[in-house]
């Protein structure tokens, strides 16, 4: 199973990015999905999560800010990202897992998207 991670840029301080997530060969409503993302120097870090029923689980330091939905009929996952701030810098990635439930921890996930990079200026 290959994911694909888009969307990532250049943007400045309070502005928003949207990152997609797609899949060419399954679908992504079979598989439970996460984001994770990992800065230069630091571990990979969960931010938010969804199950296969749409229920989303977000890391206190995205929680209000970001957003992650589903769109079946297009078999992509978007993170929709909103007033952005200069740590949120990093290679953003996505996970999918067979399993019911959200995992933080990134060994908990069986199949990974190549990152796509965001980068905020301040």
């Amino acid at each position: 199973v290959q994911l694909q991670a888009s969307g990532g840029g250049l943007v400045q301080l309070g502005d928003s990015l949207r990152l997609s997530c797609g899949a060419s060969e399954v679908a992504l409503s079979t598989y439970t999905l996460g984001w994770f993302r990992q800065a230069p120097g630091k571990e990979r870090e969960f931010i938010v999560g969804i199950t296969r029923a749409a229920f989303t689980y977000y890391a206190d330091s995205v929680k209000g800010r970001f957003t992650v939905s589903r769109d079946n009929a297009k078999n992509t996952v978007y993170l929709e990202m909103n007033n952005m701030k200069p740590e949120d810098t990093a290679s953003y990635y996505c996970a999918g897992r067979k399993a019911f439930v959200v995992e933080s921890t990134p060994s908990k996930y069986d199949y990974w998207g190549q990152g796509t990079q965001v980068t905020v200026s301040s």
